[in-house]
């Protein structure tokens, strides 16, 4: 089944009774999430047995390279998953950063997020001669948040990738976002994401890192509104107590776009 998650889509596939190989998986996964000539997906998502919680997943990047957390792919499996009978609205998944919760009402998702941590406010960087003012945060994986005045003339790719392979971040890199703020707790959103290498619709992780950083730095309360590049909304729920974060929640809209039987050409 391919699912959009406010702009991000997944392959999800039912792995509850394994049948793709672990050696062969990186290839099938680059092969399929290739745009125009096969499925094509920012990512893919296997739904696996577990005794600790309604399901197991595992969640894959385009690239083939395996990640601890994706937010709107974490609403996508949550959908999924009660459209196959697999949980009930209210469900909790594990995942390599814990048990997470969710709750399905219709096309709507709200999803737990693990804890954040590693927060640094206002770093300075050095990008091709300039320098840059960006804050960072793990919300279940790396984000470099950076707020811009002019969010559509930015070069999300070119400068999004240069932050993402920065030595700063190394070794494992970052998802680099790029804020605008608007009128009161609503931001506007674009983000390059490590794996997909490229800029994508929406990154539910992004939008969470985006909303905490803009609240430690004074510009948002929650619950944060989220404008993102495909045109939906997300919306971040969170509580903070001094310098820490208690809790986070994730909601947005989740689609099917298909359901489907794939031809062995389509990952040769």
């Amino acid at each position: 089944m391919k699912i959009s998650g406010s702009g991000n889509d997944f392959i999800l596939i039912d792995h509850r009774e394994p049948f793709l190989k672990e050696d062969r998986l990186r290839d099938f996964i680059r092969k399929v999430c290739r745009r125009r000539i096969s499925a094509g997906a920012d990512g893919l998502i296997l739904i696996e047995r577990t005794r600790k919680a309604d399901f197991k997943w595992r969640y894959f990047n385009a690239d083939g390279g395996e990640a601890e957390m994706c937010g709107n792919g974490g609403r996508c499996a949550a959908r999924f998953a009660f459209l196959k009978g697999i949980a009930g609205p209210s469900l909790k998944f594990e995942t390599s950063t814990g048990i997470l919760s969710a709750e399905v009402n219709g096309t709507r998702v709200k999803l737990e997020l693990p804890k954040p941590f590693g927060l640094k406010i206002d770093a300075m960087i050095q990008i091709e001669g300039k320098e840059y003012t960006l804050s960072s945060i793990n919300t279940g994986v790396p984000h470099a948040v950076l707020f811009v005045e002019d969010l559509e003339g930015l070069d999300v790719v070119r400068i999004g990738r240069a932050i993402r392979y920065h030595p700063h971040f190394s070794p494992s890199g970052t998802n680099a976002d790029f804020i605008r703020s608007e009128k009161g707790s609503q931001l506007s959103i674009r983000t390059y994401e490590r794996g997909v290498e490229d800029e994508t619709l929406a990154c539910g992780t992004g939008a969470v890192a985006s909303a905490l950083v803009g609240a430690f730095k004074g510009t948002v309360k929650s619950p944060v509104s989220i404008q993102t590049r495909g045109g939906e909304v997300l919306t971040v729920y969170f509580k903070i107590e001094g310098s820490e974060i208690k809790e986070v929640f994730l909601e947005g809209d989740v689609h099917i776009i298909y359901e489907a039987e794939m031809w062995e050409e389509a990952y040769q």
